[in-house]
């Protein structure tokens, strides 16, 4: 019964992952390709050709994602965009939710940003207790008590759904860089630590591994 338990076991680690990312990437593809039903009936494709062309859809969204880029960093680009966000800024509900969208993806996708490209150590939720975050901000300057606190922003992310978490305010030096990068420690997060990068993190455990393998003998 063991060995039936273990070739089950086996295969699940063989079709799990390939199961679950065929079905991302079918999820993804097939929502991108819904992008070509906004074009007019008789511009699209299946309609011009006769037939159907999967993945257009994609490479619309790509071709749209492009020009709207290249168009964007030219200066007549830049002062038509911000006219349309003056406009914007006019509607009240709608200048809350795009300046709220459009500052958190500035500070994400923005190539020249600090945020989010640093992960540290902290001791939370109490002393003693060690935890993964990501540095989003090194300059945080509160009124504590009539003092002006220099502090930074830390992101705690939950496990395994790392969008969700709390955002923790602290002395730089009660926080630890670790040497990995962001991808790896969104990996630690969302594997529930079962996926260790190489650095500090598993240097330790070795060290721990080392220690005790030498107590028992």
């Amino acid at each position: 019964m063991s060995t039936i338990k273990k070739y089950i076991v086996a295969g699940l680690l063989v079709w799990l992952p390939l199961a679950v990312t065929v079905f991302i990437v079918k999820l993804v593809v097939d929502l991108l390709d819904n992008i070509i039903l906004l074009l007019p009936p008789d511009y699209q494709p299946a309609i011009i050709l006769g037939f159907s062309i999967p993945g257009f859809g994609i490479v619309l969204a790509i071709s749209t994602l492009l020009v709207t880029g290249m168009f964007a960093a030219n200066l007549f680009g830049r002062r038509l965009f911000g006219l349309w966000e003056a406009i914007l800024n006019r509607i009240p509900l709608v200048r809350s939710i795009y300046n709220s969208v459009k500052q958190i993806s500035t500070t994400i996708l923005d190539a020249n940003g600090k945020s989010f490209r640093k992960v540290v150590m902290l001791q939370y939720p109490r002393k003693g207790i060690w935890s993964i975050g990501f540095l989003t901000n090194e300059y945080v300057s509160v009124n504590i008590e009539g003092r002006n606190e220099n502090l930074v922003a830390v992101f705690v992310s939950t496990t395994p759904n790392p969008t969700s978490g709390f955002i923790l305010m602290m002395p730089r030096d009660e926080i630890i860089d670790l040497d990995m990068t962001v991808e790896e420690g969104f990996k630690f997060i969302i594997s529930m630590g079962v996926i260790i990068p190489d650095g500090p993190i598993r240097q330790q455990l070795t060290r721990n591994k080392v220690a005790q393998t030498s107590a028992d003998s």
